[in-house]
């Protein structure tokens, strides 16, 4: 296996080797980004679950974060603040979303463009050899296809991990709106 991997870089040209560096450095992000987020986001929506439930039982006014110190002593919060903390809270879970996204929407055009450049240089190669059969064009354009093949490997992940973050965000800022939703029905009700 090893030496095969080996054969396959020593027999593949230049950006054939960009191509695949770069799209195991989009996978290796996309890793990256789907454990941080997943465990991070986790724990975000854990801590909201629990706030709604102090916020529901009383045992506790606000959201512990620190935009609401001042308003701890003050009896009503706005709503422009709650929506001010929604809004710090979903942009830092959503942070890295979008570079998922550019990697399942990118990685396989560029594992396409390191299939069409090998190819290309794989005719050109043959065109100066004279006979050419399908036993010799089948392997090269085979070793080509492996760039595409690629490219696939590293979009399919990154799509899933996606959606899969995209949706924790949305549980996350349920969580959220029902807090939200909560303080400006007790605020109501003091007045």
């Amino acid at each position: 296996m090893m030496t095969t991997i080996q054969g396959f870089f020593y027999e593949s040209g230049a950006i054939t080797i960009f191509v695949i560096s770069w799209l195991s450095l989009y996978f290796i992000l996309t890793l990256w980004i789907f454990i941080y987020k997943f465990f991070s986001i986790g724990v975000s929506i854990q801590r909201e679950k629990k706030s709604l439930d102090r916020i529901i039982k009383n045992e506790q006014k606000l959201p512990n974060y620190p935009i609401f110190d001042v308003l701890a002593t003050n009896g009503n919060t706005p709503r422009e603040m709650l929506q001010i903390w929604k809004n710090q809270v979903l942009k830092y879970s959503t942070t890295g979303l979008v570079v998922l996204s550019i990697v399942s929407s990118t990685a396989p055009f560029i594992g396409l463009f390191g299939t069409v450049i090998e190819i290309l240089n794989a005719f050109g190669r043959l065109g100066t050899g004279g006979q050419v059969s399908f036993d010799v064009i089948a392997p090269v354009i085979s070793k080509a296809l492996i760039a595409t093949a690629a490219g696939i490997l590293t979009a399919i992940p990154a799509y899933s991990f996606f959606l899969l973050l995209k949706r924790k965000t949305y549980d996350l800022s349920v969580y959220i709106q029902m807090q939200i939703d909560v303080i400006l029905s007790k605020n109501i009700e003091n007045k």
